[in-house]
């Protein structure tokens, strides 16, 4: 979704329990080192409380399940990886000491998030001032990759440390707007957003895609996303005849406006992207059947490649489900985890002294069968994998409806 998640990696000295003399301690490096293996901290950085934390704690949840999963394995020979886990609240300005948490520990060696992009926007720069790779596996903000040039296509890469699992806003409202046109046959849509980085930039997207393809837009407007009294915009869609309402946002201002629209004897579909696209959508939302959203991917249930994924995270008893971002994120921190074992094969089976610089050169030849699907990065560290899932609730649940990767011109 939108903005979002971090990865870190920390050497952990459990005082007076490991010495720097042990026989796997890096050479002259000053990094930990535990028997033969050499620590490697993996942080997650993600909204554990709030509003969001159903989805921050899936993200936590699943990146934990990837670094037990190398360590099982023992996937990178003499490193034992570990996860320390921030809690951003969503909020840009915590987001932002989070990251210099972690750039402050010179064992921090990749970092894993956040989930919302307005929060990814405080932390590219000092990250990338540090060296250190940033793997979100949620944020879609087009900008954080492109730069703001890719509207008049002018895409510049403005942080060479920045990558993703998640796709991008551009890709996704293509996506949403072909599907809500052409699949549901809308064709008159208002169109309301949170003004925050993600909702502001996946209404757009759709915006212009929808009326590319012959859609109206009949009204627009803006919300606070802590509003939850909405009935004063309900008033002024009911005005206009709209056949949906496409909103740009995340699913705690999502379930009462699509509840008060219903209320008013409005009988039509709220849409919105991966951002409402949680279980506690229908949960919040009393009258959420028929509501649409779009998602990252193919169903995680339906790919051959997450059943193991989803088999472990069952038998790992997380009380919290792993929600719309656990593959993505297994994959995102799998993906630091292949950035490690290529600097570590590269220097003679040691954590290199420079590990940063590593592993960030190492992401570029980063490719593997992930949970959901190849993941690989292109010139703009953006995911190769443009596939996206149109989702329904029926039934009180979320149901796939339709995968395709849109048309983008």
């Amino acid at each position: 979704m939108r903005q979002r998640s971090i990865i870190a990696i920390t050497a952990a000295l459990a005082a007076g329990s490991l010495t720097l003399t042990a026989c796997g301690s890096r050479d002259d490096d000053g990094k930990s080192s535990s028997g033969d293996k050499t620590t490697v901290v993996i942080g997650v950085d993600a909204p554990l409380t709030g509003d969001l934390s159903a989805l921050g704690l899936g993200i936590k949840n699943s990146a934990d399940l990837a670094a037990k999963t190398a360590n099982k394995k023992e996937y990178v020979k003499g490193v034992e990886f570990k996860i320390e886990a921030l809690d951003d609240q969503a909020q840009p300005s915590v987001g932002q000491q989070n990251a210099q948490k972690f750039i402050s520990d010179k064992e921090v060696l990749g970092v894993v998030g956040p989930l919302n992009s307005s929060v990814s926007q405080q932390m590219q720069k000092p990250f990338s001032d540090a060296g250190l790779t940033q793997v979100s596996p949620a944020n879609t903000g087009t900008e954080l990759t492109q730069g703001d040039g890719w509207k008049t296509g002018n895409s510049v890469r403005p942080f060479k440390t920045f990558f993703r699992t998640a796709t991008t806003d551009e890709i996704q409202g293509a996506f949403a707007a072909e599907y809500l046109f052409s699949k549901a046959g809308k064709k008159k849509v208002y169109l309301i957003d949170d003004q925050k980085t993600y909702g502001a930039g996946l209404a757009a997207s759709f915006k212009a895609n929808f009326t590319k393809l012959g859609g109206q837009i009949v009204g627009t407007d803006h919300v606070n996303p802590d509003d939850r009294d909405f009935n004063a915009v309900v008033a002024k869609i009911k005005k206009t005849g709209a056949d949906a309402l496409y909103y740009g946002g995340e699913y705690p201002a999502a379930a009462p406006l699509s509840q008060q629209l219903k209320d008013s004897g409005q009988n039509i579909p709220l849409m919105g992207g991966d951002g409402i696209y949680s279980g506690e959508f229908p949960k919040l939302n009393k009258k959420a059947e028929g509501d649409l959203a779009t998602s990252v991917g193919k169903p995680v249930e339906d790919l051959p490649s997450a059943k193991e994924f989803i088999a472990n995270y069952k038998t790992a008893g997380y009380k919290d489900a792993y929600e719309a971002y656990g593959g993505l994120t297994y994959d995102a921190t799998w993906a630091v985890i292949e950035a490690v074992k290529l600097a570590v094969e590269g220097n003679d089976g040691k954590v290199p002294a420079e590990g940063r610089k590593a592993v960030l050169d190492a992401m570029a030849k980063v490719k593997f069968d992930g949970v959901t699907g190849t993941i690989s990065f292109d010139e703009f560290g953006d995911t190769t994998n443009h596939m996206m899932t149109a989702y329904k609730v029926t039934g009180g649940a979320w149901k796939p409806e339709y995968s395709a990767a849109p048309n983008v011109s």
